[in-house]
């Protein structure tokens, strides 16, 4: 066996501060461990990751191995694949390289930097821990149909990464039990949620009456079927206010709407602190979803709204695990995909009285918190 080095990596794609949750929490991870261990951290940025770390007093002693990153969510998927090949070739000289004997790796990009990751690890007796924040490749296969004999392939790759991990991470009940059925594996599989910052929390009777989108306006968001729901509910002569955050995909067709109608604003990308300023003005927060996906992936911007205090409006079918969470924290209610039952959701939501919203639990905040994340993580990657 190869000599391995007293070394964390941690392989994330997208790091602190262009990812402001994620990536916060994993340097906030990294920082943590640095004090008993080495720690690597295996990423893409602009090119100035390490000198906007000096400038914050962020990341001492952590070593930055950070390559230039040339796709993001609104790049093609022939471009996001590319730069995942070229990660993927990163990673393993990087990896060879620092020789770490613990990997805590995501699925940011996913299959292949998770399977070098797996390689590593015959090589050198390493330990992995993958984290699945979504499954590939049935959730991209839902945007663009792969080829049978591609995607059965990808399947079998992904299969080999979860099957000899020391340990898994996932989101959902529904999405830990098709990792089950799918790879066979008997490594332990761990239930995490996303973290999200912690923010001042405004009164329901001082909000906005009006609702809030945050996060990826990508292909898996139903943000067509929104739009169209929005500008006919206005055409109605609906009142409620309606703010969109963030980029992807549709920015083109969210700015074009906010042009369209005063009632709707569209703010694009903004910092995590400033998104989750705007988020708590609002009584409602729209949470949209391809049904399919909701197997392979749970939104993200569903901790932040929780954290917010923000009723959730889940546009989605009644029986995933997207609407079973909403349903089980008492936090909002589903509406189906349907674009006449999302107009009539707006008008019950119009004219509703501005009670005082009690919020989400304590307990469900706690499980949101970062520090409760990096916790969470450190115990499973046994350091």
């Amino acid at each position: 066996m190869l000599h391995k080095k007293n070394t964390l990596a941690i392989i994330n794609r997208s790091f602190w501060p262009q990812s402001q949750v994620i990536g916060e929490s994993l340097l906030r991870l990294a920082e943590t461990v640095s004090r008993k261990k080495k720690v690597v951290v295996i990423t893409q940025s602009d090119g100035k990751l390490k000198s906007k770390l000096t400038s914050a007093n962020r990341g001492l002693g952590l070593v930055m191995q950070d390559a230039l990153s040339y796709a993001n969510s609104s790049s093609s998927i022939f471009k996001r694949g590319l730069d995942a090949v070229f990660f993927m070739v990163w990673t393993l000289l990087c990896l060879f390289r620092s020789r770490p004997e613990i990997i805590y790796v995501s699925t940011n990009p996913p299959i292949l930097v998770p399977f070098v990751v797996f390689i590593y690890s015959k090589i050198f007796g390493a330990r992995y821990c993958y984290h699945l924040q979504d499954i590939h490749p049935e959730a991209a296969n839902i945007i663009v149909r792969l080829n049978p004999l591609v995607f059965r392939i990808l399947q079998r790759i992904d299969n080999i990464t979860m099957r000899n991990a020391d340990s898994l991470i996932t989101l959902s009940e529904d999405m830990k039990a098709y990792i089950i059925e799918r790879s066979g594996t008997g490594a332990p599989i761990h239930l995490l949620d996303n973290p999200a910052f912690d923010v001042s929390i405004k009164d329901s009777a001082s909000r906005i009456n009006g609702i809030v989108f945050c996060g990826n306006a990508g292909r898996l968001q139903r943000i067509p079927l929104i739009l169209e729901a929005v500008a006919e509910y206005i055409d109605q002569g609906g009142i409620l206010k309606f703010s969109f955050i963030g980029a992807g995909f549709y920015s083109k067709q969210i700015k074009a709407l906010a042009e369209k109608y005063e009632s709707v604003d569209y703010w694009g990308f903004l910092p995590a602190n400033e998104a989750a300023d705007i988020v708590d003005q609002h009584r409602w927060a729209l949470l949209p979803i391809d049904d399919e996906v909701t197997k392979y992936a749970f939104p993200s911007k569903s901790s932040s709204y929780a954290v917010s205090n923000c009723k959730i409006l889940a546009i989605c079918g009644k029986d995933t695990s997207v609407a079973k969470w909403v349903s089980d924290n008492g936090i909002g209610k589903t509406c189906d995909p349907q674009k006449n039952n999302i107009i009539k959701e707006f008008f019950k939501i119009e004219e509703e009285e501005q009670t005082i919203h009690e919020g989400s639990s304590e307990i469900l905040k706690k499980r949101l918190k970062i520090d409760f994340f990096i916790q969470n993580i450190s115990e499973i990657l046994k350091i």
